[in-house]
């Protein structure tokens, strides 16, 4: 697929799709203490609930917003139901907005999710035990926001080339293949970008702790290099490196069940990487995919942002959209060791990407971050260009977070906790979030409040 592919359809074809947004995120009180109180009764049955659920932790919410198939009306409808979870929760609880997480208790006293005593939820809370004996608890605390994408069917018929090489199926599996090769390769630039967890307090891991070059009066550590801890070496990554095939489905799904085979993995959804290929089953990950393929991908890198109130800016989401598009179109390095490359890059980014003296590696040969972010850029503005979809304002955006670092979230982040510590920071600003949402009018709210709360 290249550019001139893309180029016979419309601009509403290019950007039509289906966007849905999962968002983790710990419950806290007081100073930003994690909460052990259950699962709040207000959203009912995790289980049955299609929009609020808990993740590793009955501490830790997990929304779930339904697909739409314009970007606009996702991320809006992601808001609204972001700010009506946070105002359900029960007195004086709020939402904590960092991907790290706050002041945790001892391990034995963080609250596995507990499920309903039937199979199913037996074996979703076994599943988590499992986690947490490998990983530990801490490491379960560590939250995100996952984007889910597919191009609308039609827009991938009109693309089809239906010459008699390949089927429908088979063309459309190499289109989120190709796009889920490069993300690997050019995640560091999303890190870099969108990053924002570069602080934890003591009571975190001692590996994220060592990352990290100052610490604050209060008991807190901070990175003053990193733009995202999250995803570098301490974040929650498989304890091997491990490498599948994204030459086709077929190789994909042959090396997850060699890593589930030898112990590496306990099921298919343990791969942990910053995009994943899902089926129309995901319960039944790997014969899904060889049976009917792949359905869209989820895109795994995006921290919680502290200073929106739903943890997401619309511009953000924008770019991660127009990143899939130009991942597609996007001519592939036939460089060999690319996986292990972009793992590289990957902790490069996440742990220093304000060291002036760290480089990336673009097929075995040293690059500055900066200079290889405003190429990727300019790419995307020449994109833009030929396929009449103008988003020069949003790319030019992108320019200034890699021409004046001090503007990145992050590195906002750490002149606020220079000034007043991480807890304090994260506190102020997680209330402040909380409070905006008193001050919006969302018709949305409405609809979903009884899908929602019980």
């Amino acid at each position: 697929m290249d550019l001139s592919s893309l180029k016979k359809l419309t601009k509403d074809e290019i950007l039509c799709g289906s966007f849905g947004i999962e968002r983790e995120t710990l419950r806290v009180h007081s100073m930003g203490e994690l909460s052990l109180t259950p699962h709040p009764k207000i959203f009912g049955d995790k289980l049955e609930n299609p929009i609020v659920t808990t993740d590793f932790s009955e501490s830790q919410i997990e929304i779930i917003s339904p697909t739409f198939n314009h970007i606009d009306e996702a991320f809006v409808t992601f808001c609204s139901l972001s700010d009506m979870v946070n105002e359900a929760l029960p007195e004086k609880e709020y939402f904590w907005f960092h991907s790290l997480p706050g002041i945790l208790p001892e391990d034995r006293k963080i609250p596995i999710a507990h499920y309903s005593d039937d199979e199913e939820g037996q074996k979703s809370e076994e599943y988590r035990m499992k986690l947490a004996e490998k990983y530990g608890l801490k490491k379960q605390m560590i939250s995100g926001i996952h984007f889910n994408f597919s191009f609308a069917e039609e827009t991938l018929k009109k693309l089809y080339p239906n010459d008699g090489k390949q089927t429908f199926e088979e063309f459309k599996n190499e289109v989120y293949l190709k796009i889920s090769r490069n993300y690997i390769r050019y995640c560091w630039l999303v890190i870099y970008l969108t990053g924002s967890s570069i602080s934890c307090h003591e009571t975190f891991t001692d590996d994220c702790i060592r990352l990290m070059d100052k610490k604050d009066k209060f008991g807190s550590y901070y990175s003053t290099k990193g733009a995202s801890l999250r995803n570098g070496s301490c974040g929650y990554k498989n304890l091997k490196k491990l490498y599948p095939s994204y030459s086709s489905v077929e190789e994909f799904t042959k090396d997850i069940a060699s890593y589930i085979e030898s112990g590496d993995l306990s099921e298919a959804k343990e791969l942990y990487t910053q995009i994943r290929l899902k089926p129309k089953n995901p319960k039944d990950l790997l014969n899904s995919l060889n049976d009917t393929g792949i359905e869209y991908v989820e895109i795994r890198t995006l921290d919680i942002n502290p200073f929106y109130r739903c943890g997401l800016t619309k511009r953000d989401m924008q770019f991660l959209h127009l990143f899939i598009i130009y991942m597609l179109v996007k001519n592939e390095s036939d460089y060999e060791n690319w996986q292990e490359e972009a793992l590289i890059n990957e902790e490069l980014s996440a742990e220093r990407a304000f060291d002036d003296e760290m480089r990336l590696i673009r097929d075995g040969e040293e690059v500055t971050l900066k200079e290889w972010g405003l190429e990727l850029i300019n790419e995307m503005h020449y994109m833009v260009d030929e396929l009449g979809i103008y988003y020069h304002d949003m790319l030019d955006l992108m320019t200034l977070r890699l021409e004046k670092p001090h503007v990145t979230y992050s590195q906002r982040l750490v002149k606020l906790i220079e000034k007043q510590g991480y807890i304090n920071t994260i506190v102020d600003l997680s209330l402040k979030n909380k409070q905006k949402f008193k001050n919006t009018k969302i018709k949305e709210m409405k609809e979903y409040r009884k899908l929602a709360l019980n």
